[in-house]
């Protein structure tokens, strides 16, 4: 956008706050820092935009998807949409005329040029130390199912029925962490594995607004929780901490793992176009994830399981690393335990073990490098990493240096496994 500034006239990039969850993906993808955010909106600064477009394919609903062009000078500032309940209409030709705007201007800026961008965005990228986000896929495997997206928008959300709600970790412990069941009776609501859905917290936040829909990722495959029927499951960490582990009572977190069976509930979505699966029987999945992170990785197992069973998948390998700082806070440690050792390679890493060495996921990554080496190799190999933010760079590196290790040059084989959506990040 920068480019457009000089021409006095720009593409100003913005985000529906009608739309947007609040998912902090734009955030956390801008290699940039041009997306920033407040308790009430994310918002795009137009002064720092360059236009380079990552941002766009990552946003599960499409709300980073927004332009108006402007008056370099009349740019909409940060404080200005903070406070935005919905995007401004266009400026008119014959208002941005009054604005000086010329018209062979005007149809210019009409036209996303950004031809600077992508220059620019590799010169940032180059400049910058290393940047995991950079090797997440904006694209979905070549075999994945179809995925329909944003069937239910936050102005028109669907009823599920809360059939099931059990805590998936060991009872007993402050952590905990819930499976919840929903069922759509006869509404339409497919879904596959990777996808999320959005829940609607009944009242309003401290504002007096209503509060927006939070995002979880589902935890059951494409036919449901219970086979056959139109029901999902997600895995929800009852929040009452923050990160710097200080008390806070998590509104939306609460309020699903309080939900009781027969309840009902405001689902939006579903999102998500490309953390999908592969579906060629060859295609192997390594999936790395922490605590509720689990729930894409579940799906996709509990697919292959279901496919295993029938007799309809005979290769493929699954290898998960799962991480957690104790075995009682890892969702679902018991059913993890009773899958066949010739299904699934399973890697547990747990951080805050009395009397243990501090492991994380990478370090186990680091301890399987000849397996993981002869993956990488293999085109049919696809990895997941889902988890907390703070997981994803040392991932990706422990990637890097097991594929140098092996004579793989990461600069060559990152990028190919990004662009054939092969390496996909879901952190948050």
């Amino acid at each position: 956008m920068n480019a457009m500034t000089e021409a006095a006239v720009i593409r100003q990039h913005l985000i529906d706050p009608e739309i947007c969850i609040r998912c902090n993906t734009c955030e956390a993808t801008c290699p940039i820092g041009a997306i920033t955010h407040d308790d009430r909106n994310y918002v795009v600064k137009a002064d720092v935009c360059n236009g380079c477009m990552a941002c766009i394919s990552p946003c599960p609903t499409g709300s980073i998807d927004n332009w108006r062009t402007m008056p370099a000078t009349r740019a909409y500032p940060v404080e200005e949409q903070l406070l935005w309940d919905e995007l401004p209409p266009e400026l008119t030709p014959e208002q941005l005329a009054e604005a000086g705007v010329a018209t062979d201007a005007q149809a210019e800026a009409a036209v996303p040029v950004l031809a600077q961008a992508p220059a620019a965005a590799a010169a940032t990228l180059a400049e910058a130390p290393f940047n995991s986000a950079a090797y997440g896929a904006t694209t979905p495997p070549w075999s994945a199912a179809h995925a329909y997206t944003n069937l239910y928008p936050p102005k028109k959300p669907t009823t599920a029925t809360v059939v099931g709600n059990i805590n998936c970790t060991e009872s007993g412990f402050a952590s905990e962490t819930h499976h919840v069941v929903l069922d759509f009776g006869s509404m339409p609501f497919p879904v596959l594995e990777g996808q999320s859905i959005g829940i609607i917290p009944p009242g309003v936040d401290a504002n007096g607004k209503p509060h927006v829909a939070r995002q979880y990722s589902v935890a059951s495959p494409r036919n449901g929780e219970r086979p056959g029927y139109n029901n999902v499951a997600l895995t929800v960490k009852r929040v009452t901490e923050d990160h710097q582990g200080r008390p806070v009572r998590g509104v939306a977190s609460n309020y699903v793992c309080d939900l009781k069976v027969g309840d009902t509930v405001q689902v939006v979505g579903p999102f998500g176009h490309s953390f999908l699966m592969p579906n060629h029987p060859r295609s192997h999945i390594v999936m790395i994830c922490t605590g509720t992170g689990s729930a894409p990785m579940r799906a996709m197992t509990e697919w292959r399981r279901r496919l295993r069973k029938s007799g309809r998948f005979e290769g493929g390998k699954l290898m998960l690393f799962f991480g957690a700082r104790t075995p009682q806070e890892l969702p679902y440690f018991g059913p993890l335990q009773t899958l066949p050792k010739d299904f699934i390679d399973i890697n547990l890493a747990f951080s805050r073990q009395p009397d243990q060495p501090r492991r994380y996921v990478q370090d186990l990554m680091r301890e399987r490098a000849a397996d993981l080496a002869a993956l990488l190799k293999d085109s049919h190999t696809h990895f997941y990493v889902c988890g907390l933010k703070s997981m994803e760079e040392g991932v990706v590196l422990a990637l890097r240096d097991v594929a140098e290790q092996a004579g793989l040059p990461w600069d060559t084989l990152g990028p190919v496994l990004k662009a054939e959506g092969r390496l996909h990040l879901e952190t948050y």
